[in-house]
């Protein structure tokens, strides 16, 4: 009797290329400026990037722009989530309870926390001009910088996949 072996690797990975972006403006004014002087139509998804950590649940804003002419799907989202988590303290008597809050900060991409956004750039084609893109973020005067991350070095690049 023959018997037939499935591999699933392949179907988990996804190839694309991502940016590293530098700014200090909100995310809905970041989408606003990459729309304006790359072209692109950024909107903001219905559903944020859900996860939990540690019992906290965090949210990463998520805008979709899919170019259906050239078949590539760009994605902005931000990488770092401010959480407030409430603390209790009791002290044993029954008016005396002391209440603090606690501010977390998860990041989507650990290993970068010091980059506030990411563009994921998903392509039909082999290649994209990424220096051109690049070159025209770093043209623009509110975005400090924006260069290409390596993605297979990446440890947490699951947390990139959201489709």
């Amino acid at each position: 009797m023959t018997s037939y072996k499935l591999l699933m690797e392949d179907d988990e990975k996804e190839i694309f290329s991502l940016l590293a972006i530098h700014c200090s403006e909100e995310a809905y004014f970041t989408a606003y400026l990459l729309n304006k002087y790359l072209g692109f139509q950024l909107k903001r998804e219905r559903l944020d990037l859900n996860y939990v950590n540690n019992g906290l649940e965090v949210n990463f804003p998520l805008f979709q722009y899919e170019n259906r002419l050239q078949y590539t799907t760009y994605n902005l989202v931000v990488n770092k989530c401010i959480s407030y988590a409430a603390h209790v303290y009791s002290s044993g008597g029954l008016f005396h309870g002391d209440a603090s809050e606690k501010t977390v900060i998860t990041y989507l991409i650990p290993e970068y926390s010091k980059v506030d956004y990411f563009l994921k750039i998903h392509s039909e084609y082999e290649s994209i001009l990424l220096r051109n893109i690049i070159k025209e973020i770093n043209d623009i005067t509110r975005i400090i910088s924006a260069y290409e991350v390596g993605v297979d070095s990446l440890k947490s690049k699951n947390n990139l996949i959201f489709n």
